[in-house]
């Protein structure tokens, strides 16, 4: 019986809300509200970013990651989508909240991490000059891919706290094997490194080395892991070894999980308890 793998981004898009894409900002020291984009740099790396900015002249900053899209046209509306639906479980609304419109397209999973370090890097050193304002603290959150891409940051830079919700893909071999299988429809992700790595039975070691399964050690900041239980089986297949993983680490900082029963991929957005366990993690931050 062959696997369905349904698409997360219909699902994900309706419970957020479709928007459309802010107009871009001309920042100024005022300590008005605004929002809107801007085409950040670090490093000379680039990325377009959205931000959400509270009256006032100083916060702290919650840095989000959105969900796979595939396809870079989509990227600016994802991280719209996604800046809303953190905002919208966030309970303190002093916080400025930046969401990273990082690429997919054409790029091996895990690429653009590249793109995303440049974004935090950016909130951590450039950011308060470029806007006229002042920055305390900084927390990084992502769903999906962007949970993905704030553990692996996690392993790189310190924050004042990371959460992840339902972070993948955990693991690529199971994943890209299921394709070559024929047991789930072929996607971009394991086509892409298909092409440039062979198959998982070929060269397997390619595939762990992009997987968040490698990621489980050397956490710089507390991090909040949070998974619904009734996610896809692509995710559920490898969580048990990765929350195993990530609870045994002897060399990182706190290591929370929160799991959620009768929920799925986006449990954090839909679960009032989930909510309450990642405003309780900042606010002891």
């Amino acid at each position: 019986m062959k696997i369905v793998l349904t698409s997360l981004l219909l699902s994900f898009a309706m419970l957020l809300g479709c928007h459309k894409k802010p107009a871009e900002i001309t920042p100024t020291t005022s300590d008005t509200a605004w929002k809107g984009t801007k085409t950040i740099s670090y490093n000379n790396v680039s990325v377009d970013v959205v931000i959400d900015k509270p009256a006032g002249k100083t916060f702290d900053v919650l840095l989000v990651y959105h969900g796979t899209v595939t396809y870079d046209s989509l990227i600016l509306e994802a991280a719209n989508n996604t800046l809303n639906g953190f905002k919208r479980i966030l309970a303190r609304k002093d916080m400025m909240i930046v969401s990273v419109a990082y690429p997919e397209e054409n790029l091996l999973m895990g690429d653009n991490v590249l793109h995303s370090e440049a974004a935090l890097l950016w909130v951590k050193n450039k950011a308060a000059g470029e806007l006229g304002i002042q920055i305390n603290k900084v927390f990084i959150a992502g769903h999906s891919q962007g949970g993905y891409i704030v553990t692996r940051l996690n392993t790189m830079h310190q924050t004042n706290g990371v959460i992840a919700n339902a972070p993948g893909p955990l693991n690529l071999v199971y994943r890209c094997q299921l394709e070559e299988d024929g047991k789930i429809a072929q996607g971009v992700v394991c086509t892409a490194m298909k092409n440039k790595y062979g198959t998982t039975t070929a060269n397997p070691g390619a595939y762990q080395d992009r997987s968040l399964l490698k990621y489980t050690s050397a956490f710089k900041s507390d991090i909040l892991f949070v998974q619904g239980l009734d996610d896809t089986q692509i995710q559920m297949y490898s969580w048990p070894l990765f929350k195993q993983k990530v609870t045994g680490c002897t060399d990182c900082k706190q290591v929370l999980v929160h799991e959620v029963t009768g929920f799925g991929h986006t449990s954090l957005f839909e679960n009032a308890d989930a909510q309450t366990v990642f405003n309780k993690f900042i606010a002891d931050r």
